[in-house]
């Protein structure tokens, strides 16, 4: 039987382990109090017990300070191993494409280039993740709740379903380690997904808030600004987006939250209509 072990059992990784349950995989997860049935992240007998079974291990745990906690408290061993990074280590680049042979390192996320490096050199399968969308955890959630707002500052973002997360992830089991980019087709302004979002909601969109008004995570968001390609992914993976740009996915996710009609269809006039 194939075993994952996942630290970090997070929005994107409890997903993957819903799929992977469903082909008969057995997942074990870490969380910091072993909350449900995961373990504890510093009970390391139980985690290296785990680990020592395990015939993939993945990492969600994004860096504390200056160091990864994972690799700081084991050393990771297994068949497969990933580590979910972030497309955040390019740093800014002017709206300007980037691939996987983009310099790191730059902007505000120092510790994340470092800890996707020494993944990278541990011989990790390491997914370079955007802004990821997906069922609970979307615009259409942000506009509806009256969280989302809009800001003139022209940049262009990507962005990624967590189904198509799960979908590469999965492709690179049987595949080379190293970087990839993972990121719908169509990098956009954020406003331009907000005004969609109300859109299909059939809500006026949010208003323009200044920039200066934000967090200061919500700041450096908007800060950036670049196009991240796909192409290595679709290439060496075979991977292809479910939902290749955020038209699709809030579509989809728009379809799942619809309230159900109060009458039922009527019945089909014969049995041989398809």
């Amino acid at each position: 039987m194939s075993r994952l072990l996942v630290f970090g059992m997070g929005y994107v990784a409890s997903a993957l382990a819903a799929r992977l349950r469903t082909d008969g995989w057995r997942v074990v997860g870490t969380t910091r109090d072993g909350r449900g049935e995961t373990v504890r992240f510093d009970d390391r007998d139980a985690v290296a017990a785990e680990m020592a079974a395990a015939t993939h291990v993945l990492s969600s745990v994004p860096p504390e300070g200056e160091d990864d906690p994972v690799l700081a408290a084991y050393d990771v061993r297994a068949r497969w191993v990933g580590y979910l990074s972030s497309t955040g280590v390019y740093g800014d680049t002017g709206g300007a494409w980037v691939d996987e042979s983009a310099p790191t390192g730059g902007g505000r996320r120092k510790a994340r280039a470092a800890a996707d490096a020494a993944w990278l050199a541990r011989g990790a399968h390491v997914f370079r993740l955007p802004g990821i969308y997906g069922p609970g955890r979307s615009p259409l959630d942000k506009v509806r709740d009256g969280a989302a707002h809009r800001v003139d500052t022209g940049g262009v973002f990507s962005r990624v379903h967590v189904d198509d997360i799960v979908a590469c992830v999965i492709a690179a089991f049987d595949a080379p380690a190293g970087a990839y980019n993972l990121s719908d087709d169509l990098p956009c302004s954020q406003n331009a997904v907000v005004e969609y979002a109300a859109e299909l909601l059939g809500i006026a969109p949010p208003p323009f808030v200044p920039v200066d008004s934000l967090s200061p995570m919500a700041r450096g968001f908007h800060a950036e600004n670049r196009r991240v390609a796909n192409l290595k992914a679709k290439r060496v993976l075979g991977w292809r987006p479910a939902y290749p740009d955020y038209r699709f996915g809030l579509r989809a996710l728009s379809a799942m939250t619809s309230p159900t009609p109060a009458s039922a269809a009527p019945a089909p006039a014969s049995s041989d209509q398809r």
